[in-house]
């Protein structure tokens, strides 16, 4: 009995002495994230006005996020009495040991940083990289998010897409569409050629200057191939892409220009 005394009396001393300091580093925390919280949307709506770059800003504030929860969880911990120094060489080894294992993850990290430092593309361009092609949609801390053509979301790690090759298909304004139409060899070069540039005419996209380019390009083995080459700008590549190929087949029936498919003759031997 006299133990049991004995140990209530110490919990009690021992909450006596620390349960203050206990509620008011729960206390701490809790108002720490939601004052975390409301910097945290604030500074949104700075950038917003502030018109920073769309693919800084989710990188920006989740960097703000998490250094500000650190130094919170740092602070609760010293106010409940947990000696930092030592704290901290543990935290250092541990880190150490952490970094170890993410290296992956690092790596991804200091990606992400160079991707926002050398900036070879931003919001709403349109990429081919590590294999997948799709509109950039944001660039988070480790991954970058594409949203492909029918609308599927790919996360490409930062490492490996800061390191690789990639293509932007809108950094610059204008962009060149190739074609190779083929002919037969009993028709008439200088009128199928004449009819491609009526269609291109015809398609209101083409650019001027540089001028399209149609000439014959090959005699391949079972027609003329006439290499055609048209300017237009970017976002104007995929309509003429498809006008073209479509409305030259059009205009071929319809001038009696023959393009030529592959074909094959069976002949069946009677014993």
């Amino acid at each position: 009995m006299e133990q049991i005394t004995q140990l209530f009396n110490d919990s009690k001393d021992v909450i006596i002495a620390y349960g203050g300091q206990l509620v008011l580093a729960i206390l701490t925390l809790i108002i720490g994230f939601w004052v975390i919280g409301k910097i945290t949307k604030a500074m949104k709506k700075i950038f917003k006005n502030k018109h920073v770059d769309e693919t800084l800003q989710p990188f920006l504030i989740g960097m703000l996020s998490y250094l500000l929860k650190i130094l919170l969880v740092i602070s609760v911990m010293t106010m409940v009495g947990i000696q930092m120094t030592s704290f901290i060489a543990i935290l250092g080894a541990a880190g150490l040991a952490v970094g170890m294992a993410l290296s992956g993850t690092l790596q991804n990290f200091a990606g992400g940083v160079m991707l926002l430092i050398l900036k070879p593309f931003k919001k709403g361009d349109f990429i081919e990289a590590q294999g997948y092609m799709g509109i950039v949609d944001e660039i988070q801390i480790f991954v970058t998010k594409l949203k492909t053509l029918d609308n599927r979301n790919i996360y490409i790690p930062n490492g490996g897409l800061s390191t690789g090759s990639l293509i932007n298909f809108s950094q610059e304004e204008t962009r060149r569409v190739d074609f190779s139409f083929g002919i037969g060899y009993g028709d008439d070069i200088d009128k199928a050629k004449s009819v491609i540039a009526q269609v291109i005419e015809a398609s209101g996209k083409a650019l001027k200057d540089p001028e399209p380019f149609i000439a014959v390009g090959e005699l391949a083995d079972s027609s003329v191939n006439i290499t055609t080459r048209v300017w237009v700008k970017a976002p104007d590549y995929w309509d003429l892409f498809f006008y073209m190929n479509e409305n030259v087949k059009k205009e071929f029936d319809k001038q009696g220009i023959s393009i030529p498919f592959p074909q094959r003759d069976v002949h069946l031997i009677k014993e």
